[in-house]
């Protein structure tokens, strides 16, 4: 099993772009907490504002969870909204598992 580097995490992340601001989650300082455990990713973000719109929280936490899933040797990843007034719909719909191709 490969090794998950923190510095390829890292450059994922900074790639993530708020689209409102138009600068990266990571000069932002919008994650809180990334923990690597095997190949399993937790990862804990808030937003710029807690009424940010609905639309772009989505959208970046989508985006988050495909960051972290591109990088060599993550295979699950979880994204976790915090202190928005969405957090819950947005981690659900998130998080929910990959549905098999019928």
């Amino acid at each position: 099993m490969s090794q998950v580097e923190e510095t390829a995490l890292n450059a994922a992340m900074s790639k993530i772009i708020d689209p409102e601001l138009g600068r990266p989650i990571t000069d932002l300082k919008l994650i809180d907490k990334m923990t690597v455990t095997g190949g399993s990713v937790d990862l804990e973000f808030h937003l710029t504002a807690p009424f940010c719109p609905p639309v772009f929280a989505l959208k970046i936490a989508s985006d988050i969870k495909a960051g972290l899933l591109s990088v060599d040797g993550v295979k699950d990843a979880k994204v976790t909204l915090r202190g928005h007034y969405l957090a819950e719909a947005v981690n659900k719909q998130v998080n929910k598992p990959a549905q098999p191709p019928q």
